[in-house]
């Protein structure tokens, strides 16, 4: 069934991932607020946005454009739950790539959390709960994420869960190249 469709809840020991809620604003605002955790988001292809929301306003309107690309298709945003502090610690963004590239038809993984769950363990836990759902959610035929050359606690985890270096650029709709990406 498409994620489209019915958004699952996904859950492990440490996490739940379940469809945004209007209700985690002030804990995403502390995720899209922080500063030491913004070079780790992938804002590749995406007009500019670079994902720093630092006012409730701003991220107001983020979660309001979120709702409006679900409802569309464009892509689904996830909050990433932490169990034991019962807040809101960051989001995965889902979407299906249809490109002339080699990715087209791939799905891409954002994976954006704050700045004190960019470790290692958090985020194997994080992306081996949504990983192995991808494809049934999406009827996509692999999985791109971005992984910064400075990101070395993102790195370990996805080298752990079968992810190897992209050979080939991600081509932008303006021409602009992307690389960084990583595929299963």
């Amino acid at each position: 069934m498409s994620v489209y469709e019915q958004c699952p809840i996904l859950e492990n020991d440490d996490f739940i991932l379940r469809l945004f809620e209007f209700d985690d604003l002030y804990d995403l605002l502390k995720v899209y607020s922080d500063k030491l955790a913004l070079p780790f988001f992938n804002s590749d292809n995406c007009d500019g946005d670079n994902f720093y929301y630092p006012t409730k306003d701003s991220m107001q309107q983020a979660l309001e454009f979120w709702k409006m690309s679900y409802e569309k298709h464009y892509f689904v945003r996830l909050s990433i739950v932490d169990k034991k502090a019962n807040s809101v610690v960051g989001t995965v963004e889902l979407c299906v790539r249809e490109s002339q590239d080699t990715f087209n038809h791939k799905a891409i993984l954002r994976v954006d959390v704050r700045h004190d769950y960019e470790k290692e363990d958090y985020l194997l836990s994080i992306f081996s709960l949504i990983t192995p759902k991808i494809k049934s959610l999406l009827d996509c035929n692999g999985v791109i994420t971005k992984v910064p050359v400075y990101a070395v606690d993102r790195l370990l985890a996805v080298q752990k869960l079968g992810f190897k270096k992209a050979c080939d650029y991600l081509y932008g709709k303006t021409g602009y190249t992307y690389d960084g990406y990583f595929e299963l």
